[in-house]
C-alpha cells in the first residue's frame, strides 16, 4: 500500500477488537467476520493494535498474525489500513515495527516507551531510531492521557523537524488554547482526537479520529463525519446526545475502574455490528453483559442517525 501522508489521513478510523473465548485465546473465524463488517462500513480506515485492540496483552505471534490479516484484507479490498506497532518496551516496539514493515501499511502507530517518561532529547531519539526502521512507511505518534510522556504541542513541533516521517497524532486534544498551539503544525501532521468529540474536534482543526465512535456503529461514525462538514449544527447535535448515552452508561463504568478496551468492546457489544463480546484479557475487568441492553435501547433512542441503514 502506498505509505499515506499528513493530508491523507482523514476521516474515521474504525480498530480490529479482539474476540477472546474463555481461556482468553483470539477466536480467528470472529476476527475475520468482524473485519469483513468493517470493511463493509465504508470506513477511510481500518488499524489494529491500538489500545482497544489490547496490543500489551499480545505475544509476537498473535502481533503478527493479525497484522497479516489486517493487511491481506485491507489490501484486497483497496482500503487504507494502519498496524500499531506499539510496545512498553522500546526494543520490542522496534522489533514489532520491522517486521509490521513489511506488511506495507499506510502508516505505522508507535507509542513513547512507557515505563518510565521520556526528556524531550529522548522522544526524539527514540522516534528518530524507529523512522529508520520503519522506511519507507510513516509514523503516526499515538499520546494518550494515560501516556508517562505527554507531547506537547511545543514537543510536537520538534518531533515534526526532527522526524519528518512523523505525518500524524493521535491525542485527546484539548481546549481552544491548545487547538490554536497546534494549528501551526496541522498542514504537515494529522491530528486525530476521540470520536465522541470528533464534531468540535473538526470544528477546532482537527482532521478525525481513530474512533470509539466506530466501535459503536462503523457505518454511522461515517455518515456522522460527513455531516459536520455538510450540516456543523446537526453534527454538534448528535454530539450532544452522544455525551449523554456516554453519561448514562460509560462514565458508570468509567468510575468503576474500566478501561478503554473494556469500554471500546462494550459500545462495539451495544452496536451489534460483530460479535467481539465484551471479554478482555486478564487481568483486566470486563463490562457486565447485563449493562448492554439498556444501554442498546438508550443508543436507539438518542442517536439513532448513527443506527439508520440510510
Amino acid at each position: 500500500m502506498t505509505p499515506l501522508r499528513a493530508k491523507d489521513i482523514t476521516g474515521v478510523w474504525g480498530t480490529l477488537l479482539l474476540p477472546l473465548d474463555d481461556g482468553d485465546a483470539i477466536d480467528r473465524g470472529r476476527l475475520a467476520g468482524q473485519l469483513d463488517a468493517l470493511l463493509a462500513a465504508g470506513l477511510h480506515g481500518i488499524y489494529a493494535h491500538g489500545t482497544a485492540g489490547e496490543f500489551h496483552t499480545l505475544s509476537e505471534d498473535e502481533f503478527d498474525g493479525i497484522g497479516e490479516l489486517l493487511a491481506e484484507r485491507c489490501t484486497a479490498a483497496g482500503v487504507p489500513f494502519q498496524i500499531g506497532a506499539s510496545h512498553p518496551v522500546a526494543q520490542t516496539a522496534l522489533a514489532r515495527v520491522r517486521r509490521a514493515r513489511e506488511l506495507a501499511p499506510g502508516a505505522l502507530q508507535v507509542i513513547l516507551p512507557d515505563w518510565l517518561p521520556l526528556a524531550d532529547d529522548e522522544a526524539v531519539a527514540f522516534l528518530a531510531r524507529v523512522a529508520e526502521a520503519a522506511d519507507p512507511v510513516p509514523l503516526v505518534l499515538y499520546n494518550p492521557p494515560h501516556a508517562k510522556t505527554p507531547v506537547s504541542p511545543a514537543l510536537l513541533g520538534r518531533l515534526l523537524d526532527e522526524v519528518p516521517a512523523l505525518v500524524g497524532l493521535k491525542t485527546a486534544g484539548g481546549d481552544d488554547a491548545w487547538y490554536e498551539a497546534v494549528r501551526p503544525h496541522t498542514a504537515r501532521c494529522s491530528v486525530f482526537v476521540p470520536g465522541h468529540l470528533l464534531a468540535t474536534g473538526v470544528a477546532r482543526g482537527a482532521h478525525g479520529s481513530y474512533s470509539n465512535v466506530a466501535a459503536l456503529a462503523p457505518a454511522g461514525s461515517v455518515r456522522w463525519y460527513e455531516s459536520m462538514h455538510s450540516d456543523p449544527a446537526a453534527a454538534l447535535d448528535v454530539q450532544r446526545r452522544l455525551a449523554e448515552l456516554f453519561r448514562r452508561h460509560v462514565a458508570p463504568l468509567q468510575a468503576r475502574g474500566l478501561s478503554n478496551p473494556a469500554l471500546d468492546k462494550f459500545l462495539a457489544a451495544v452496536g451489534g455490528w460483530a460479535d467481539a463480546g465484551v471479554r478482555i484479557r486478564w487481568p483486566g475487568t470486563s463490562a457486565p453483559e447485563e449493562a448492554v441492553l439498556p444501554a442498546r435501547r438508550d443508543a436507539h433512542e438518542l442517536v439513532p442517525e448513527l443506527f439508520s441503514l440510510k
